[in-house]
């Protein structure tokens, strides 16, 4: 079990543990989980933590098959300048490691966005918490577990 999968049971939502063997030369996490899963990439979502105007870390979660613009997440956050956050920021603030950060059960809550896409599909991946663990649930019930805002985020 891992915290996000606790965050999933805690709150009675409905969803689904997937495992595959993750290939520890592969650096393309949701790639690799969109191929050996045999789902659309665009159905599985990247947990990207960022630094607003060098203050606030902020989480913006994305279709592995999209890449985030740092200007869309600033403006929606409220800031003016995104960069990716340093991984030793990312690892303390949510507890997990870079390739399976999940936006469940996060150590610290931190502001988060998904990408409206998520809007258009039943159910979307995300990372459970470790490299090779994918949990299944609908858009919604993510929202409502991270608290997070539907936005713009990609390029």
């Amino acid at each position: 079990m891992t915290p996000g999968i606790n965050a999933a049971k805690k709150n009675k939502i409905i969803y689904q543990v997937h495992e595959y063997s993750h290939d520890a030369a592969s650096e393309s996490y949701g790639d690799e989980a969109a191929k050996k899963l045999g789902i659309s990439s665009e159905r599985v979502f990247k947990t990207l933590v960022v630094s607003v105007d060098n203050k606030a870390l902020v989480v913006a979660i994305i279709p592995v098959s999209a890449m985030l613009s740092m200007k869309l997440i600033a403006k929606t956050y409220g800031g003016k300048k995104a960069t990716m956050a340093l991984k030793t920021d990312v690892e303390r603030s949510t507890g997990y490691v870079l390739g399976g950060v999940s936006p469940l059960g996060q150590k610290k809550r931190l502001s988060t966005f998904i990408d409206s896409s998520a809007d258009q599909f039943t159910t979307v991946f995300v990372s459970a918490g470790k490299r090779g663990l994918e949990i299944e649930l609908s858009p919604q019930d993510l929202q409502q577990l991270t608290q997070a805002k539907l936005a713009e985020l990609c390029q």
